[in-house]
C-alpha cells in the first residue's frame, strides 16, 4: 500500500436541485416520505467518473453512497436507509449521468446501507457479502443495531415516515471471497477479507484509479462497533494495506486521503478490546466498562475522546463475544 498523503484535488460538489426527470420504474411519489422539499445528495466529484454523494439533511438518507459511472452503466455502492432515501438517489443521478443504473453493492447489512435494496427492478444486480445476504433474510437489518438507532434518529427529517413499507430485501447476487466486474476500461474489484465492522464487509477497489470504497469497515472517525468482531477487525485492516490506494471514500464522512487512519483505527480497537476484557475478567458489567474504559490517550487521533466512557453497544457487543468464548473454552 503506498502511504500517499496528499490532499485531494479537483473537488466539485453539487447540489441536485434540478435533476433530470426520474425514471419511471423509481416514481418516488407511492414511497412514504417523499414529500421533502430540495435536494435529498450533494454530489463530490472525487476523480473522474467517481463520486460520493452525501445527504443534505432535507430527509434522512443513513450512509453516503459511492457512484461508479462505467462506459454504458453505473455502479452505486450501499442504497441508504429507507426505499424513498434509495428512489431520490436515483432520480437526483440525473444530473451528473444519464446512463442506467445496472449494479449496487451492498457493503454490509446495516438498515442505513440496505433498506433501499426494495426498490430496484429484477434486472439490476444488488451483490453482497453471503452473510449479508443471510442477515437481510432474517431480520438481522431490523435488530438491535436498528432498534437502537432508531430512537436516536427519529427526530431527523423524514426517518420514521421512510420506514413506512420498509421489506428488508437481500441481494440477490452474492461473494464469498472476491468478485471482479470489468466495465468497459474500468475494473472494479468487491473485496472479502474478513470480519470487521459486521461478518461481511466488503470493500470496493478501483486499481486504476486506486481508490478504495469502504462501508462502515473504515471510517475517518470511531465506527459503531454493536455488531461487530473487533479483534478480527485489526487484522482485516491489515489486509487493506495489502491493496494500492490513495483515496478512501467511506461510508460516513468525507473521502480522505490520510491512510494512517488505518493504524489510528487499528491501535483504537486492540486498546478497546484490551481493555475491556479486563473490566470483564474483574466483573465489572457492560454499563460499569462503559462508563469506565479509558481511551482518551487515542485522542489526538480521535478528538471525540475527551474523558473516560466508551459507547454501550460496543461494550455490550464485546461482552457477548468474551462470554462465548469463556463459554466454548
Amino acid at each position: 500500500m503506498k502511504m500517499n498523503t496528499r490532499l485531494l484535488t479537483g473537488i466539485l460538489v453539487l447540489t441536485a436541485c434540478q435533476p433530470r426527470a426520474a425514471d419511471p420504474d423509481f416514481d418516488m411519489s407511492a414511497l412514504s416520505g417523499s414529500d421533502f422539499e430540495g435536494a435529498a445528495f450533494e454530489f463530490e466529484l472525487v476523480a473522474e467518473g467517481i463520486y460520493q454523494a452525501r445527504g443534505t439533511g432535507n430527509v434522512a438518507v443513513g450512509s453516503n453512497a459511492a457512484i461508479i459511472i462505467n462506459e454504458e452503466d453505473v455502479l452505486l455502492v450501499d442504497s441508504h436507509i429507507s426505499p424513498v432515501a434509495a428512489a431520490a438517489l436515483i432520480k437526483e443521478l440525473g444530473l451528473i449521468t444519464d446512463k442506467p443504473v445496472k449494479y449496487v453493492v451492498n457493503t454490509h447489512f446495516h438498515f442505513d446501507h440496505a433498506h433501499g435494496n426494495q426498490i430496484y427492478p429484477d434486472d439490476i444486480e444488488v451483490i453482497g457479502h453471503e452473510f449479508t445476504r443471510e442477515m437481510l433474510m432474517n431480520e438481522g437489518s431490523i435488530g438491535r443495531t436498528y432498534t437502537y438507532f432508531r430512537e436516536i434518529m427519529a427526530g431527523q427529517p423524514g426517518f420514521l415516515d421512510g420506514q413506512e413499507g420498509l421489506s428488508p430485501t437481500p441481494p440477490n447476487t452474492t461473494l464469498s471471497e472476491r468478485m471482479t466486474l470489468f466495465r468497459g476500461d474500468r475494473e472494479i474489484r468487491l473485496l472479502f477479507f474478513g470480519r470487521g465492522h459486521t461478518g461481511g464487509d466488503i470493500v470496493v477497489h478501483l486499481p486504476q484509479e486506486r481508490i478504495l470504497i469502504t462501508g462502515d469497515l473504515l471510517l475517518p472517525g470511531i465506527p459503531y462497533m454493536g455488531d461487530g468482531f473487533p479483534s478480527d477487525w485489526v487484522g482485516t485492516l491489515e489486509e487493506l494495506k495489502t491493496l494500492d490506494f490513495d483515496i478512501v471514500v467511506p461510508g460516513h464522512g468525507a473521502p480522505f486521503s490520510d491512510l494512517a487512519k488505518i493504524d489510528h483505527l487499528q491501535a483504537y480497537l486492540t486498546d478497546l478490546w484490551n481493555r475491556t476484557s479486563d473490566a470483564y475478567s474483574q466483573g465489572l458489567t457492560a454499563e460499569q466498562a462503559a462508563e469506565q474504559v479509558d481511551l482518551t490517550d487515542h485522542s489526538s487521533d480521535y478528538p471525540s475522546l475527551r474523558g473516560p466512557g466508551a459507547p454501550l453497544p460496543a461494550i455490550q457487543r464485546m461482552y457477548e463475544l468474551l462470554t462465548n468464548q469463556e463459554s466454548n473454552q
